[in-house]
């Protein structure tokens, strides 16, 4: 017979197996993911053991990444597919059903942004960046709907950044519109297929480390120290934590919820007189 504490150990083990419960078998797509957070989100939930179907606008751009998901053992596809072009999604969707029989998890992760004041955003511009950033998301959910509600799945919304869709960026009007509509539709939609056992969440990041970021801004992940607590700026290996947590059983009462990873928190100080 067990003592008391052998089966507290027990429980413990088998606690701390379901937080780390692995991806094993399912599929995921991750759209965007030639670099930065969805390249990285791809290749962990490969390490994971799901199938990764990643695509982006230029087929050489995530070849290298499928590629380097295979030579790790990971099983991935690599598809060409402007989010923005229905059919295409269309037909990423049945290259991923077709290939691995399911879709379990949806990241939404493709976006684009220009730095405009809003007075000098052309109509191109403005269609541009809700055409990748919201009918991407809705073109995308919509179409994998059918095969995330066969087996209960799970929808995970990037909604770069937290600043911009939260509290408003100067020179990002039509960016922050776009990403604060994804997350009150996730939301909404959340809502609506909780009966059919399908997750909807958004991850809301502000600046992570990739490398547009280090382009811009001359500033690269190997300079930040993630045991640092007081900083603002995260690594794309963080947004794919939460995302490998909340496309697993561990998460399975988050629901409609959008996660903030800022960093330190922007606080509102007394004004000056």
């Amino acid at each position: 017979m067990k003592t008391r504490d052998e089966t507290h150990d027990n429980v413990g083990e088998e606690r701390t197996t379901s937080l780390k419960s692995s991806l094993d078998g399912t599929t995921a797509i991750v759209t965007g993911a030639s670099s930065g957070i969805g390249e990285v989100i791809a290749k962990r939930f490969a390490e994971d053991g799901a199938n990764v179907v990643i695509c982006s606008r230029e087929q050489n751009d995530v070849d290298s990444v499928a590629e380097q998901i295979e030579e790790s053992g990971g099983r991935a596809v690599a598809v060409e597919c402007d989010v923005t072009n229905r059919e295409g999604v269309e037909a990423l969707v049945t290259t991923t059903v077709d290939e691995f029989g399911s879709v379990d998890t949806l990241i939404n992760n493709a976006g684009t942004r220009f730095m405009t004041d809003f007075d000098a955003i052309s109509e191109d511009e403005w269609k541009t960046v809700i055409d990748v950033n919201l009918h991407g998301t809705y073109h995308c959910t919509q179409a994998a709907g059918e095969h995330l509600k066969k087996g209960g799945g799970s929808v995970i919304n990037i909604g770069l950044s937290s600043a911009a869709s939260q509290r408003g960026t100067p020179g990002l009007s039509h960016y922050s519109a776009a990403k604060a509509a994804v997350i009150n539709l996730t939301t909404t939609l959340a809502y609506e297929w909780a009966s059919d056992n399908v997750r909807v969440n958004c991850i809301a990041p502000g600046f992570v480390a990739t490398p547009a970021v280090e382009a811009g801004l001359g500033f690269s992940a190997a300079e930040i120290n993630r045991n640092d607590v007081q900083r603002s700026i995260a690594l794309p290996e963080e947004i794919a934590d939460i995302a490998q947590f909340l496309a697993g059983p561990s998460s399975s009462h988050i629901v409609g919820e959008t996660i903030t990873v800022d960093g330190v928190p922007r606080i509102e100080e007394p004004p000056e007189f």
